[in-house]
């Protein structure tokens, strides 16, 4: 364990928590907008999708556009792990599985479970052998070591610290986009889910870009919303007819996405607790993924990477270590895109043993 003193906090580095000796300090944290405008559309992006999947409905629409969306992505592989909604490890695993079957891809892309429990249980008495998770993390770390490859991670960031435990030079050779917080202000799930595999993130090296989800404002991923109305009428049929047809987790057969999708926002508040209108959700987790299509669609500042303490996230103004902050997503091109790809699939290659 090593202890560094830190802008007046102590830095515990073995699990990146943090204790103030004056309590949570709130710094004006200095941003530089890098310019988005003139950036094109990015072809071949290696990834591998980090997921929970069986969390609600974004992650699965997230999925069925990465899988259609074969000319910008080449994916690697999907790993999954557990956050609170959902039930365990095998219904997140499940979840995924049933979107890969709906664009028979299963079996074909490698579909792995990472971390059930939280960095901080699992990293206690690490065995780098033998740990919760190792199938999901030990497969990011091998694929990143054949070729440089984005991490995008919609869910909690516990198979990314735990991949960075077990091997640090994994910060050199990958990137990680994640779909989370509401930063500058507190909350949000994926961040709440594990807050200290997020501070041991943020503490390390990896390249890390931040897609702000900002519950009910319109500079965040909660604004890419659609209604149950639009879904009802633009999603029935949509996307390829599955050879072999899922049983849905809500029951019934179906045979494409798009019938998924209608069955799936017709379930969506019997699955997750909310409250507000009911009648339209958020395709977050789907944002991260428009931005790596198309950097336009979003407005990314660099920013010294801040820190979470005691809920309230704390500037660090002289930081070295620099993140990007995705915000301000345009809803209409990214909303286009996801039913245009649906409509004129082009599959993710099969990768290569």
């Amino acid at each position: 364990m090593k202890i560094l003193k830190f802008f007046g906090c102590l830095i515990v580095l073995s699990l990146s928590t943090i204790a103030c000796k004056d309590g949570p300090k709130a710094v004006e944290t200095p941003q530089e907008t890098v310019s988005t405008d003139t950036v094109t559309a990015t072809k071949n992006i290696k990834l591998i999708f980090d997921t929970d999947a069986n969390n609600e409905l974004d992650d699965q629409h997230a999925l069925a556009y990465m899988l259609m969306s074969g000319a910008t992505f080449d994916v690697r592989g999907i790993t999954v792990n557990t956050t609170r909604n959902g039930a365990g490890i095998q219904s997140h695993y499940d979840e995924a599985e049933r979107i890969l079957q709906l664009c028979n891809l299963k079996d074909s892309i490698p579909l792995l479970k990472g971390a059930d429990g939280n960095f901080e249980t699992i990293s206690k008495n690490f065995n780098p052998l033998q740990y919760d998770g190792q199938e999901g993390v030990d497969f990011i770390l091998e694929a990143s070591k054949k070729d440089s490859v984005v991490i995008v991670a919609v869910g909690k960031l516990t198979n990314i610290a735990l991949a960075l435990k077990k091997d640090p030079s994994f910060a050199k050779r990958s990137r990680i986009v994640w779909l989370g917080s509401n930063y500058p202000e507190p909350g949000e799930y994926n961040q709440n889910n594990d807050t200290i595999a997020m501070n041991y993130v943020l503490n390390s090296s990896i390249p890390f870009e931040m897609v702000t989800v900002r519950y009910g404002k319109p500079s965040g991923s909660d604004a890419v919303s659609v209604t149950k109305q639009e879904i009802g009428e633009k999603m029935p049929g949509l996307g390829p007819i599955a050879t072999e047809p899922i049983t849905g987790r809500h029951g019934g057969t179906f045979s494409t996405f798009g019938d998924y999708s209608v069955n799936l926002f017709e379930h969506i508040f019997d699955h997750v607790s909310m409250v507000g209108p009911k009648n339209s959700r958020a395709l977050f987790d789907m944002v991260a993924l428009a931005v790596l299509k198309d950097p336009s669609w979003g407005t990314a500042t660099q920013i010294p990477a801040p820190i979470l303490i005691d809920d309230k996230w704390v500037a660090r103004p002289d930081n070295p270590r620099k993140i990007t902050v995705w915000e301000n997503f345009e809803k209409t091109p990214i909303l286009d895109d996801f039913f245009q790809t649906l409509t004129d699939p082009v599959f993710v290659s099969i990768p290569k043993a």
